[in-house]
């Protein structure tokens, strides 16, 4: 878009038509937030970018279906979350006999310290958990899913998908202190 200023109404139709230098445009203008979405659904890098890569196509395709109502960045994200989720129920390895604990499931605002810390960091962190409790955790806390949509996009229970967050959750601040950059007591 830089090179030519186009809206991002003129750049889809310009996709659309085949026109190659507005594709390469458009990648450019949303690749490197999209390889943040694919990163935290992932286990490796090499992972994400095949997300990534798939995630591109199916924007392509699907482009003709942009109705330019909303954000495009916000249609774009939300192709490579369910990229994300295809290539997991792929190698679906979730745990689905996880009994639900009597635990509070909403994040509480200083529920879980972030701010201070290193988005790299945590990046690893997050990417280090098991791939269930890591793509319910992003879906609950970070995309903003009810845990009855990320039942019904998972196949699993509701309970499983509240266990699932608990278990993240935990696993997370025991991670964090491990690594130094959260103390004990903070919450």
């Amino acid at each position: 878009m830089e090179s030519v200023n186009m809206t991002e109404e003129q750049l889809v139709k310009e996709c659309i038509s085949g026109n190659a230098k507005a594709q390469k445009t458009f990648y450019d203008l949303f690749a490197r937030k999209m390889m943040g979405v694919c990163l935290r659904y992932t286990k490796d890098p090499i992972e994400a970018q095949d997300v990534l890569q798939d995630g591109f196509v199916k924007v392509f395709t699907k482009l003709p279906k942009f109705v330019n109502k909303g954000s495009l960045e916000g249609w774009v994200r939300r192709i490579m979350v369910n990229t994300a989720l295809d290539q997991y129920r792929k190698n679906k390895k979730f745990q689905r006999d996880v009994e639900i604990d009597s635990v509070s499931f909403k994040l509480e605002k200083d529920d879980f310290i972030v701010e201070a810390m290193n988005a790299e960091d945590l990046l690893k962190i997050i990417q280090s958990i098991p791939e269930g409790y890591r793509i319910v955790f992003n879906l609950f806390a970070i995309e903003g899913y009810s845990h009855k949509e990320i039942a019904q996009q998972l196949g699993v229970t509701e309970s499983t998908s509240k266990s699932q967050y608990s278990r993240a959750k935990k696993m997370l601040r025991k991670l964090l202190v491990e690594n130094n950059l959260v103390e004990e007591g903070e919450r």
